[in-house]
């Protein structure tokens, strides 16, 4: 009997510094292309960003001088070249002097206003309880905080939009949250109300978009050409990108996981999913389940975070609950790489982050259970912002905006002539 030839092993993928940079997400212009080239490679020479874009050198100049008017790209202080061989290059990179943009996520129990520059890093962070889920409170409550947070932090910067990110069902372009049944939300227009509250322009989307948007911007890892991000809080969901572009349905439900069962792998030992199963994946690895399951084995604990704190310390106890975990997260990842097939699929658990062991039992999971993924290792990366993933979420949104069109109606930008 003749055997088949073993597949071929994948390539790994390519990172940063190796992509030709063809703009970030859904229909970058031709300005945004060269912005996110210069966001990757900057400093960066013009005849560079050329070669990087395809864009022609004349263009690329006409582009870069229209980002460096709004104040969003400047000429470093240092020309390259060979000294006495023509005209030097002047190298152009991000401007992160002059403006920030702003991020709220909207979580079960709190929310999260943060501060970011315009090449990701953030720069100041308020996290604070709800004390109440009624949505006018929770988003005036927002938009109270933010001058606050701008006040002590922005050091003269001007914030030139808010992003906001949340989970379950958001539609973008209504910046609506559509729902959210942690928090009893239908139909809630948060666009139209921070955007009175704030005077900002407003820009929303689902948490697992912002962070996969994230990642294509200014993660660690490449995620361009297709990814999948799976995120796991209190809130479970995912989504997913090809080719640049973050899909989202036509309802605004694509990335809906919450409830994909387990079978075997869940004990239901945590009590039934919203859902009214048991064995959902949400049941069986959200924040509550987690810390149900601690408190049925003796392990006092009044919040998720308390048990996670418990696990980095070593608790023999809380670091298998977060090993289970990992591995039904394995399940639930083999399946979506089963399904879409994606270069890279990134994690955001927090277990994973920062347990070794838990990236290794999750990878080992899908080693196992994966018809398709050949070498977990490369193939499934933990959040490139662990520790930060919340702050970085809605700015990640306002940023995604900027990105795509750096010469659209931004108020506080100056106008292009």
């Amino acid at each position: 009997m003749t055997s088949l030839p073993a597949p071929a092993p994948r390539s790994r993928p390519p990172r940063r510094f190796e992509i030709r940079s063809a703009g970030h997400g859904r229909r970058a212009s031709g300005t945004g292309s060269v912005l996110g080239a210069i966001l990757d490679h900057g400093p960066v020479a013009r005849s560079t960003v050329a070669r990087l874009t395809g864009l022609s050198p004349a263009s690329v100049t006409g582009h870069v001088g229209q980002l460096i008017s709004r104040g969003l790209v400047r000429e470093s202080a240092e020309a390259t070249g060979p000294r006495g061989l023509g005209r030097p290059h002047v190298p152009v990179e991000i401007d992160t002097g002059r403006f920030l943009v702003a991020g709220a996520h909207i979580a079960v129990a709190h929310s999260t206003v943060a501060l970011m520059d315009l090449r990701g890093r953030v720069v100041a962070e308020d996290r604070r309880p709800h004390r109440g889920t009624e949505p006018r409170h929770i988003l005036d409550d927002l938009a109270a905080r933010l001058p606050r947070l701008t006040a002590t932090h922005a050091a003269g910067r001007q914030v030139l939009a808010l992003g906001v990110a949340t989970g379950h069902r958001v539609d973008p372009d209504a910046g609506v949250v559509v729902e959210h049944p942690h928090l009893g939300w239908r139909a809630v227009p948060v666009r139209d109300i921070l955007t009175a509250a704030t005077g900002l322009p407003v820009h929303v989307d689902s948490h697992a978009r912002a962070l996969a948007r994230a990642e294509q911007l200014f993660g660690e890892a490449s995620t361009r050409a297709s990814t999948v991000l799976l995120f796991i809080g209190a809130v479970v969901d995912a989504a997913f990108a090809t080719s640049g572009e973050l899909h989202r349905g036509p309802r605004s439900g694509a990335g809906s996981v919450a409830h994909l069962p387990l079978g075997a792998g869940g004990s239901g030992d945590a009590g039934p999913c919203g859902c009214g199963r048991t064995g959902c994946l949400q049941s069986e690895v959200s924040e509550r389940a987690m810390v149900r399951r601690a408190a049925a084995q003796d392990l006092r604990v009044d919040t998720f975070q308390e048990l996670l704190d418990h696990a980095v310390a070593g608790e023999r106890r809380a670091v298998e609950l977060f090993r289970r975990r990992a591995r039904l997260v394995g399940r639930a990842a083999a399946l979506l790489l089963d399904m879409f097939d994606p270069e890279c699929l990134v994690v955001v658990e927090p277990g994973t982050g920062r347990l070794p062991e838990c990236l290794a039992d999750l990878r080992a999971e899908v080693g196992t259970r994966s018809w398709v993924c050949d070498d977990p290792e490369r193939a499934v990366v933990p959040s490139s912002f662990t520790g930060s993933v919340l702050a970085t979420a809605g700015g990640a949104v306002a940023l995604g905006a900027l990105h795509t069109d750096p010469l659209g109606p931004w108020p506080a930008l100056p106008k292009v002539s």
